[in-house]
């Protein structure tokens, strides 16, 4: 039970003629002093009931109150400030770190239903750029926050592997393409052939109509056409893992646009059964007027099916092959309307499982604050951000701890996870500038300075020799412990409401207040002095290095040991 619910319950108890448990729980306040409490009741809510003025309220209440779980209650005015139990609290919290280790805060609420997360999806032939990041990153650490309240992710690499972009790909290859080329550097010549080819484009509208045709022949199952396709493909994949190795991400299904490409007859169908299907301008709509919505265009006049028809037949395939309890798009915040579209569609056919299939949206990067583009050629690479991100940490790491043993290695899990972190300590729907110098510090709200706490954390329980064990009463009631005690108590609820909102930067930002507190506390408490209080005060640290390795795996980081 966290304080909320304590103070709740003690006050329900006195009042629960007058007021449900549920409107004592809102009622609460957290004070914005420590002075003033850990939790605070005000009562004026009551004042019309009892009809009394609202001081002399909280001073009845005070007597009536069960004091157990309670250092104090004071009455400031129409408040009533409750002092937790810290040694109570503290030995409950402490103790059960330590029997539950890296599962403490587990929940049970997913009911093991599966879950398809639907991420990074980037498009063939053209780089990973920074863009692509972070759909990448909040899809894998909503999979490891939803494994951790109970369900079972499924990670999906909706790949662009389909499209006109490849009729224009083909005609840029045969026009300026060498196979040499692009073997010797597979991604970046195909996107120098896609960008000169909108270049040229400009001058030369003509080209469209050729790439067009080209896709066409795609569509139609031309040998020449499906060998180059499938070469671009099988040499951009590679390129693709190289990046996904680095940021340790794996997909459990790599079903493109192209695997639903004989699948989206089916939906057609179901639609015209349903006689959803009408006719505008020659094309084939579905009208959504009843979702104040926009028609969604199933079918181009000269026949050619949309996004959203391929969408449908992924979702279709989903729910089949998954039976899904949640399905999850993470997809940027431009994309919105479609996927309301696309809900209302599969409302519209009948299946109610499209309420459990939610789009997770997210803001841009930016840098200088302008939008990063790939068919103008202005891209930040990705790879090359991840590298960079991995020399500065390994330049700081040997200034710092110049003897360090498997410098590479830690320097690797700082510098990919400095950019992941940065990425992911935003809120999801907030836009952010990125400056790499800014993000691989070691001071700050950083990875680093996570990873770096977690290290000292280690360091300290290595030089003790300390062994936590379930036999032993941990627990501790001095104020410099209180605040580090109260984020460790908060733990589950974080987790809890990280899943619930799809959202990991409620964990970046546990793991960041975290560090800052046990830091604070560090710097102030002798924490090794050797008195009664100092194997409570090594369980307090050790759970504080439990709690940030498992808020740094729930992100996608490691935590080294040393830094």
């Amino acid at each position: 039970m966290n304080n909320k619910d304590l103070v709740a319950k003690a006050v329900y108890d006195v009042v629960k003629d007058d007021l449900t448990l549920e409107q004592v729980q809102q009622l609460l306040e957290n004070p914005k002093s420590a002075d003033h409490g850990d939790v605070a009741f005000p009562a004026f809510s009551l004042a019309k009931i009892y009809r009394k003025a609202p001081q002399q309220i909280a001073a009845d209440l005070a007597e009536k109150i069960a004091p157990e779980n309670f250092e104090k209650i004071e009455v400031v005015g129409p408040y009533l400030n409750f002092f937790m139990n810290k040694e109570a609290i503290s030995q409950a919290v402490l103790e059960a770190v330590v029997e539950q280790q890296v599962h403490y805060g587990d929940s049970t609420i997913g009911n093991q239903g599966t879950v398809p997360i639907d991420m990074s999806s980037p498009n063939i032939a053209k780089p990973i750029s920074m863009g692509h990041l972070r759909s990448t990153v909040i899809g894998n650490s909503i999979g490891f926050i939803l494994e951790k309240i109970g369900y079972q992710p499924i990670r999906i690499n909706h790949l662009g592997d389909w499209g006109t972009q490849f009729g224009k790909l083909i005609v840029a290859y045969k026009k300026w393409g060498a196979e040499e080329a692009v073997k010797a550097e597979p991604i970046n010549e195909l996107l120098r052939l896609y960008v000169k080819f909108h270049e040229v484009a400009e001058t030369e509208p003509e080209l469209n109509d050729e790439a067009r045709s080209w896709f066409k022949r795609l569509e139609e199952g031309d040998a020449e056409a499906i060998e180059l396709w499938q070469w671009f493909r099988d040499e951009s994949m590679k390129e693709f893992n190289k990046i996904y190795d680095l940021l340790e991400v794996r997909f459990d299904s790599l079903n493109g646009e192209a695997f639903y490409n004989d699948k989206m007859d089916e939906v057609v169908e179901l639609l015209e059964e349903k006689h959803l299907l009408k006719e505008d301008k020659g094309a084939e709509i579905v009208d959504l007027t009843a979702y104040d919505l926009n028609p969604a265009l199933i079918k181009k006049s000269d026949g050619a099916t949309l996004y959203i028809t391929r969408d449908l037949a992924a979702a279709l395939y989903r729910k089949r092959t998954y039976d899904f309890a949640q399905s999850l798009y993470v997809v940027g915040n431009e994309q919105s309307y479609h996927f309301k579209q696309l809900k209302a569609v599969l409302k519209e056919l009948g299946f109610d499982w499209s309420d459990e299939m939610h789009h997770i949206p997210f803001g841009l990067i930016t840098q200088g604050g302008k939008k990063l583009s790939t068919r103008k050629g202005k891209i930040v690479l990705l790879e090359e951000v991840l590298n960079e991100a991995i020399d500065s940490a390994k330049e700081q790491i040997s200034e710092k701890n110049p003897d360090l043993e498997n410098k590479d290695i830690v320097a690797k899990q700082v510098g990919v996870g400095a950019v992941i972190f940065h990425d992911l300590k935003n809120d999801r729907l907030n836009t952010f500038d990125f400056n790499l110098e800014e993000v691989v510090r070691f001071e700050g709200e950083t990875g680093p300075y996570v990873q770096y706490t977690h290290a000292r954390a280690m360091s300290l329980l290595e030089k003790a020799n300390f062994v936590p064990s379930a036999d032993t009463h941990y627990s501790l009631n001095d104020e410099s412990s209180w605040e580090v005690i109260k984020l460790v108590q908060k733990y589950p609820e974080t987790v809890l409401s990280a899943g619930e909102k799809y959202e990991p930067s409620i964990i970046a930002k546990h793991a960041i207040k975290l560090a800052q507190a046990f830091n604070k506390y560090y710097a102030h408490t002798k924490i090794l002095a050797d008195d009664g209080q100092k194997e409570s005060r090594l369980a307090l640290v050790y759970a504080v290095a439990v709690l940030l390795k498992e808020d740094l795996r729930l992100l996608g980081l490691h935590a080294p040991d040393k830094m």
